[in-house]
């Protein structure tokens, strides 16, 4: 019998290897699927623009390791902010999150991770906001042409720290393939930050929530924070999720030699997550 969820390995939990290695390397740690990374550098913005055989060679690939790729994180657009105030730079993450829907619905991506920011390195202005929403709004209808669902990431600034947030804008698009993919260990911090509580927020998403970003952090820092060093209450963060019908999470982490290995990850989330049927 199928089990009752599936668990994701970020891309960058592994070493810059071949995709037959990365493949090999979540198989063997017992993950059901890879998350792929579309960030700032351009050699991973360059993978939208590969060509239809080199992707239909990943996908052949995938098929033979048996281990798919199923979420697609596009962080490229904190960068290329989709509200940002220069129009060539706007222009730049549209095209990115435009053919990043496309390999997406190549590579057979279900969920591809919007970033919660209207501008990262730039002021925030109602223009800014503006701008972000009828870019989204634009998006929406690209991905939903393709069959592929866009997920807020919640993160790091008070742009879109939390869940209750992203759900404002959830509801001025209002669409089936605009939902929230949250990222537990951003809005963690911005409960401490606020004196309010993550799991609470978490609820407020009922009904919109894609997937589970299960990440750690400690206040004011957000990445590369060994799980277990921090404050992400998981246990408590899997079992609301879970209650909300959420079946699909990632665990995000990065790759650090003599650190943590997916392996031991994948034991510990897969304890964790097997609990909860």
């Amino acid at each position: 019998m199928k089990k009752a969820y599936t668990l994701g390995l970020y891309e960058k939990a592994m070493p810059d290897v071949s995709w037959k290695e990365k493949l090999s390397i979540a198989k063997d740690a017992g993950y059901d699927f890879v998350e792929i990374s579309i960030d700032a550098t351009e050699a991973r913005i360059s993978r939208v623009y590969s060509s239809k055989q080199e992707r239909r060679e990943l996908v052949d690939l995938c098929f033979e390791m048996e281990m798919p790729i199923r979420t697609l994180n596009a962080s490229a657009l904190t960068k290329y902010s989709l509200g940002n105030p220069d129009p060539a730079v706007c222009a730049r993450g549209m095209e990115i999150a435009e053919r990043s829907i496309e390999l997406a619905d190549d590579l057979g991506v279900r969920i591809m991770m919007i970033p919660g920011y209207d501008v990262y390195y730039e002021p925030h202005s109602e223009e800014t906001e503006q701008r972000f929403v009828e870019n989204i709004r634009r998006l929406e209808r690209v991905a939903s042409c393709a069959g592929v669902q866009l997920g807020f990431e919640t993160m790091e600034n008070e742009f879109m720290n939390t869940v209750e947030k992203a759900m404002h804008y959830i509801g001025l698009v209002n669409s089936n393939y605009l939902k929230i993919y949250p990222d537990i260990g951003n809005t963690t911090n911005a409960a401490v930050l606020h004196g309010t509580d993550p799991i609470e927020d978490l609820k407020k998403g009922r009904g919109q929530l894609l997937a589970l970003h299960l990440k750690e952090t400690c206040p004011e820092h957000y990445r590369e924070i060994p799980y277990g060093t921090g404050h992400v209450d998981f246990e408590a963060a899997v079992r609301t999720a879970w209650e909300l019908g959420v079946r699909r999470y990632v665990t995000e982490f990065w790759y650090k030699e003599g650190g943590e290995t997916p392996k031991e990850v994948r034991a510990r989330f897969g304890e964790l997550l097997d609990r909860q049927h």
